[in-house]
């Protein structure tokens, strides 16, 4: 006797009823007594559980008794899945004839167990993903200043010009502060439509992770984009509005 995942079922009997037929597996006969529904994706968009074949244990272990490693599934009521696991751990003891107090030679894993372990391995590469992305924008923005600072001395004599003529030292900030912010804010641009267009792509090529780009994550990644102009960009604009105009008149 077997019961066989749907994709199986439908590669073998594709336009029969699977249930009460015979099939090969492993050189040995066996009759298909149930197919399973189709089951949810899984993380890469098919479930394995569409895809088994299973046998009584009694049959596997004469069948292949070089197997020693076996995984029981068991299912909680709504709100009880404490209990249910209590019951499931009393039950193992028993049957593998532990003695009170002895350890457990056995692992019972709950689907809160697994996703506090996933959260635990997502923590420490979201607080190593911020640590990277702060290195970044210390390496970008120090990137950015100093492109500044050179346009600053490369724009000497315009300095000057423009401060002959009334430009105010606040009108010097804001000419090279709104630069800084151009400047990374276009890098941003592009850094936001690069990470959409990845989040997309791995969408596709993996349906069952989320491939929304909230608006939220797009705001402030284009807002710490601007920061990092201003923030950088202030001394080469302040540097630049206290140039003496005569002097910046006479540079060469």
């Amino acid at each position: 006797m077997a019961v066989i995942g749907s994709n199986l079922a439908d590669a073998l009997f594709p336009n029969n009823e699977p249930v009460g037929r015979a099939v090969m597996m492993d050189g040995a006969e066996f009759q298909v007594i149930g197919v399973f529904e189709k089951a949810k994706g899984g993380f890469f968009g098919e479930n394995n559980q569409d895809n088994v074949f299973e046998i009584p244990l009694r049959t596997a272990q004469i069948r292949y008794p070089q197997l020693n490693d076996y995984f029981i599934t068991a299912k909680a009521l709504p709100g009880k899945r404490q209990e249910a696991f209590d019951e499931t751990e009393a039950a193992m003891r028993r049957a593998r004839h532990l003695a009170p107090g002895a350890e457990d030679d056995f692992n019972i894993q709950t689907p809160d167990q697994i996703i506090h372990q996933f959260d635990q391995i997502t923590g420490v590469v979201g607080l190593v993903a911020i640590a990277m992305s702060g290195l970044g924008l210390l390496v970008g923005g120090i990137g950015v200043m100093n492109i500044m600072l050179v346009s600053v001395t490369e724009r000497t004599r315009e300095i000057g010009v423009r401060k002959a003529i009334g430009a105010r030292r606040r009108d010097i900030i804001a000419q090279f502060l709104t630069e800084a912010v151009a400047l990374t804010g276009a890098g941003g641009g592009m850094g936001i439509l690069f990470a959409v267009l990845i989040t997309l792509l791995l969408g596709k090529l993996v349906p069952s992770l989320p491939s929304v780009v909230p608006a939220w994550a797009v705001g402030t990644g284009f807002g710490v984009s601007v920061a990092i102009g201003v923030f950088f960009g202030v001394w080469p604009a302040v540097k630049a509005a206290q140039l003496d105009p005569v002097e910046a008149l006479r540079y060469e």
